[in-house]
């Protein structure tokens, strides 16, 4: 079979009629950690990071930064990456801001989103002194101001709006259309503003917007820029303040399958970055620091999931030892991956099946349709673009304990994730008493 170089990590290499990611055998560390085995390529991922903090600094002559969007994938080695490598961390829980913490992550370059962000989150934000809190809706707005009643310090805000703008993406995944579950509604940003501006705890820095995930029609990112520069020049024109901050959000697309094409970061760069100083000279705003929030697009392409075939089912189903639990994605968007065996990814497709996983329900169905070479009981699957919104979205359905997860580097494999035991997934329970 042919490697679509663009869907799997920089590293994938075939060597002796095996898989190769990062200078370390599949096959020799499937044996090793066992499976189902998720890696991470360290040359793939810190390239991603790299050329978004390059391709911003060249594009946009105002300040700028990199947020990674952990919700695509996130544990503290992946967060001390982030620190190493310069960017900031968006995060959505407690858990995650106490994983930013651990890290050593600097907390000036950590936002907390989240639509419904509990009071115990918003007191740890304050508290610990996050760069800003990204506030959804008015009621959040509300219990913000008393939480930070107490400070002498403004808590940098900025203000999530729904810019009304349709992203050409799945359903699932959109989040910027008027009637999103997320944004505060055009109507209400005055007010929101008002308030803010009202609250001596709080320091107005911005507006932020995201359409949706698994964007590739670039003029809805620059559309989003546009409305996020109207709103901030009528707030300038009402209120007497521009903003310190503007962030489109992230969503960059990345190919799952070898017709899609690469991920471009440059020409997102470029395309958002002219799209802003387009607006603000438009509008006679100075330019305010850019924020983007990639995710899907510095993880997805470094990860690779390896799983181990342990049946057929005629000619058309092939058994794995993973499925819905680790990767929900096909059963929850239709998403579609590249796959190989990994210990013989050059052999030819001979049969055209269904890859089923091990889960008690019809719609756990890995890959479909997929053109593989002879599959045989005990051989290994390897699955591109498996780094994001697998892993982090994984259960323990069937009480089956997750994966582990791999950092690989220079032919080094380091476990930065251990495999979940039974004692694990039983640690919460309590018996009845007799």
């Amino acid at each position: 079979m042919t490697l679509a170089s663009h869907v799997w990590p920089e590293t994938v290499s075939v060597v002796d009629g095996r898989l190769w990611i990062g200078g370390c055998d599949t096959v020799a560390l499937a044996e090793q950690f066992g499976t189902p085995l998720y890696l991470l390529d360290d040359l793939t991922l810190r390239g991603a990071m790299r050329a978004y903090r390059q391709a911003f600094a060249t594009a946009y002559p105002g300040p700028s930064i990199v947020h990674y969007a952990g919700k695509a994938l996130l544990n503290t080695a992946l967060a001390q990456i982030v620190a190493q490598e310069g960017l900031g961390l968006d995060v959505v829980s407690a858990t995650e801001l106490l994983v930013a913490q651990r890290a050593g992550l600097p907390m000036d370059r950590v936002h907390l989103h989240g639509n419904a962000k509990s009071d115990q989150e918003l007191e740890r934000a304050i508290a610990w002194r996050v760069g800003a809190i990204v506030v959804d809706n008015l009621d959040e707005l509300q219990r913000l101001c008393a939480l930070t009643s107490h400070l002498t310090t403004p808590q940098g805000v900025l203000l999530r709006v729904a810019p009304a703008i349709e992203a050409d993406t799945h359903a699932h995944i959109a989040t910027g259309s008027a009637t999103a579950k997320f944004g505060l509604p055009l109507e209400a940003l005055d007010e929101a503003v008002a308030q803010t501006l009202a609250a001596p705890s709080l320091r107005w820095l911005g507006l932020h917007a995201h359409i949706g995930s698994q964007l590739f029609a670039l003029e809805q990112v620059t559309a989003t820029v546009e409305v996020l520069v109207a709103l901030a020049a009528r707030i300038r024109d009402r209120f007497g303040v521009a903003p310190v901050e503007l962030s489109p959000g992230g969503g960059l697309g990345v190919p799952y399958t070898a017709d899609q094409p690469a991920t471009d970061i440059g020409r997102y760069a470029q395309v958002v970055s002219a799209a802003l100083c387009a607006a603000c000279e438009r509008y006679r705003l100075p330019l305010p620091r850019l924020t983007v929030e990639p995710g899907r697009s510095i993880v997805a392409r470094a990860g690779v999931a390896l799983y181990r075939v342990v049946g057929r089912k005629g000619e058309h189903w092939v058994h794995i030892d993973g499925g819905m639990a680790d990767n929900i994605r096909p059963a929850l968007y239709g998403a579609r991956y590249s796959a190989v065996l990994a210990n013989k990814p050059a052999s030819p497709p001979a049969m055209t099946v269904n890859v089923g996983g091990r889960y008690c329900e019809s719609g756990d169905v890995l890959l479909r349709d997929i053109a593989l070479p002879t599959v045989q009981p005990d051989d290994l699957l390897a699955v591109a673009t498996a780094g994001a919104y697998t892993l982090s979205m994984s259960s323990t359905y069937n009480l089956v304990p997750r994966p582990a997860l791999v950092l690989v580097a220079d032919g080094q494999a380091r476990l930065i994730q251990r495999r979940e035991t039974e004692a694990d997934v039983l640690a919460r329970d309590l018996l009845l008493d007799r």
